[in-house]
Formats: structure tokens, sequence, C-alpha cells
């Protein structure tokens, strides 16, 4: 690496370690030392959902934890994992989380976690990322990527916020809501603040 990649990299990771508040470093985590692990959970972060549909559904899940370890300096080693208590969905309706939480969607009785575990970090731009990884709901494992983008630097307060898309059906969600017709795409944006 370049002494101008590194530096650049440095000063990215330095601003994902000190983004006041967004991470924090875990208590007892399992790594070697001199590896930082950070726990981010939700508070002013945030992870929601969108899909459209003749009624759009939206909504949130309450219940997740997510970690960002590091093996060096370099902002490219970071690893991330997220998981979610798929049982936390919110979408400000009984009737749509009951559905949701089903056997033709997140089947939360057997698959009650929703995760992601990144296999790359690939710096695109001074402020955006692509995290390559693991998505997992309802036990299928898919390759999906998460595009990230870090603002604020430098300003005193700052935010990572992304976003990934991926088709329902491809983790055998085929099902529609009664009534509602629905989209096959759906959003996931994820707010750390």
């Amino acid at each position: 690496m370049h002494a101008a990649q590194h530096a650049v990299s440095e000063r990215v990771l330095i601003f994902c370690l000190a983004a006041f508040g967004l991470l924090t470093p875990s208590a007892g985590a399992q790594a070697p030392a001199a590896v930082p692990v950070f726990q981010m959970t939700p508070g002013d972060s945030t992870i929601t959902f969108h899909v459209q549909a003749s009624v759009t559904i939206e909504g949130t899940f309450d219940q997740w934890q997510a970690s960002l370890t590091f093996t060096s300096p370099a902002v490219e080693s970071a690893v991330l994992d997220v998981q979610i208590q798929a049982a936390s969905v919110n979408t400000g309706s009984d009737l749509k989380n009951d559905t949701l939480k089903g056997k033709d969607f997140f089947n939360v009785d057997a698959d009650p976690l929703i995760t992601f575990h990144s296999t790359q970090v690939v710096q695109t731009g001074p402020e955006t990322f692509d995290v390559p990884g693991t998505f997992t709901i309802r036990g299928v494992s898919k390759p999906e990527t998460l595009h990230l983008t870090v603002s604020g630097k430098g300003t005193g307060t700052g935010a990572i916020t992304g976003t990934m898309a991926f088709d329902r059906k491809d983790f055998g969600m085929t099902h529609n809501i009664l009534f509602l017709h629905i989209a096959d795409r759906v959003e996931v944006r994820v707010h750390l603040g």
C-alpha cells in the first residue's frame, strides 16, 4: 500500500473509531490484544427496510447488534458482523408484524436471526465503501453487498449510512401479504449516527 493510501485509510479508520458514539470498544471482546473490536447497538442508530407494495411496507428492527473488528490499521482489514432478531420487526401494524414473523416470510420460530458477515471492505471513494458479505435470512445464505457512506469527517459529528438491496424470492419469501401485492426487491438501510 502506498504511503498516501495508508494515510487515507488511517484517517478513515480513526474517523470510524472516534465517530462520537457510533462505535465503542467492546468490554471483554474475544480478540487478540491490539485488535480493536467495536460494538454497535440500537439507540440513535437504526436498521430499517422498505418494500414497494400496493400499500408500502416499511419498518425497523428494534433488537440487533453489530461488531466491527480490525486486524490492522487499514480500514480494508475490518470485518463487520450484524445479528438482527427477526422477531423484533416493527412496521407499526400488528397484522403486518405477525405476517412478516410467520413461516411465509422471516419464519422466526425456525430461524430467529437475520445476519450479515462481511468478507471484504473495498474503499470506492473518499467517503464510500462497498462491503460484500454473506447475508442470511430464513436459514438461506447468499452473497450481498452493503454500500456505506461516511459523512461529517472533521466536523465534530458524523454518521455512517448504508444500503443493501436483495430479492426476497432468492431467500424463499415467495408469498404476498393478504390483499397486498409486494415487490420482489427489498431495500435495507442502516444509519449509525
